[in-house]
């Protein structure tokens, strides 16, 4: 069924991504994001491993590493800002704590975005809120009061994903919380801060406050983490969430105060728990799910971006091979991506331990074991290089 037509909701990593690929192969895409339009900033993501080679058969290659942050490396410092550790983006092929590949999650987006504009329908400023499906495709009602049909309907959108809870069930039932909150907004970078990362760690609390350059100069990103293994947030709640962000960093020294007194001003501010987001199953019929919204292996994994992305060209492929048809199609898409997910939700959850719990009397690691796991998640997944099937190329934004 060439020309399936396929409506993905979401337009962060993973949406424009699949987008990208679905395009490629011959379906036509409709993207629908209830955000009025990009959202700009954000953390910064990482492409490490057999992610960068798909992004070189993207044709982006060249247009990701224009846009990333050209973080040098990473210091941790003590309370008086004395350098502990450093770790170079150079290090382990450039697939080390600091990624050659580093890029904000709101430049990536606007990559992807720019790349696929021009042969992808975007609809910002609606969601889904109703969908039926039967054997030939699913009847979609949007919140605008549109009613449309397509061949099939995948959420890429997020870890909170109102498609997910709308098809599989409620969210508690798949989110898994791993006992730390992260938060993240932009700041004049009024601290001199270079092209390195410097991050402070209380010893006695298990909290964290960073800075981290972006490619802006003038401004810096602000990252804080705290422990909290029963707190729940809600993710509408802005000024909520600031308000617990200032209470629970209270008294953290180094440059805590003087990156709390912008919070105010920040125009990107976002805070969450670091979660996992665990399924038997990603798809439900003529319904799928991919990125975060499917496998969230948390931002303490440094791989939800790699899994996007490479989800996304497996998941375009495998439905390309099967014809478009659905059952066979995301069978063999989580076929290839399980074993890759499962090892990259392992290292989140071993970092976000390690960094919840710091002095904690564990056991020392079994070195070989944890080299072997770290390889997988780098790399562990097989790329077919779907030779027979359509294939229209980047697009000319996206030659590199």
């Amino acid at each position: 069924m060439s020309g399936s037509r396929v409506l993905v909701a979401g337009t962060s990593i993973a949406g424009p991504a699949l987008a990208h690929w679905l395009r490629r192969r011959g379906a036509e895409v409709t993207v629908v994001e209830r955000a009025p339009g990009l959202r700009p900033g954000g953390q910064a993501v990482d492409a490490r491993g057999v992610a960068k080679e798909v992004i070189r058969r993207m044709g982006l290659d060249a247009a990701v590493r224009a846009a990333c942050t050209d973080t040098e490396g990473a210091h941790t410092v003590d309370v008086d800002g004395n350098v502990l550790e450093t770790y170079r983006a150079e290090d382990d092929g450039g697939d080390g704590p600091i990624a050659e590949i580093e890029i904000l999650r709101g430049d990536l987006s606007r990559v992807l975005y720019d790349d696929t504009r021009d042969g992808v329908e975007y609809v910002f400023g609606d969601r889904i809120v109703g969908l039926t499906q039967d054997a030939d495709g699913v009847d979609v009602t949007f919140d605008g009061g549109d009613r449309r049909r397509f061949d099939l309907v995948i959420g890429a959108d997020g870890l909170h994903s109102s498609l997910r809870a709308m098809v599989f069930g409620p969210r508690e039932g798949f989110i898994r919380h791993l006992g730390l909150v992260l938060a993240f907004y932009s700041v004049p970078n009024e601290f001199g801060l270079g092209r390195w990362f410097i991050e402070y760690r209380d010893p006695g609390s298990a909290r964290s406050a960073g800075l981290r350059p972006i490619k802006d100069a003038t401004q810096a990103m602000a990252v804080f983490a705290f422990p909290a293994a029963d707190l729940e947030v809600d993710h509408r709640d802005v000024e909520g969430q600031k308000h617990l962000l200032r209470e629970r960093m209270s008294g953290l020294g180094w440059l805590t105060p003087r990156i709390l007194a912008h919070l105010d001003d920040a125009p990107d501010f976002y805070l969450d728990q670091v979660a996992q987001v665990e399924m038997d199953r990603w798809s439900d019929g003529r319904v799928a799910l991919i990125g975060d919204a499917a496998f969230s292996p948390s931002p303490m994994s440094g791989a939800g971006t790699g899994l996007a992305l490479v989800g996304a060209y497996l998941l375009a492929g495998e439905l390309a091979a099967a014809k478009w048809d659905p059952e066979a199609g995301f069978a063999a898409y989580e076929a290839h991506m399980r074993p890759f997910v499962d090892a990259n939700q392992e290292i989140g959850r071993l970092h976000t331990s390690s960094q919840a719990s710091p002095g904690t009397d564990a056991e020392e690691p079994d070195m070989e074991a944890l080299m072997a796991l770290i390889d997988r998640a780098l790399n562990g997944v097989d790329l077919p290089d779907y030779a027979d099937l359509p294939d229209s190329g980047p697009s000319e934004s996206g030659k590199s």
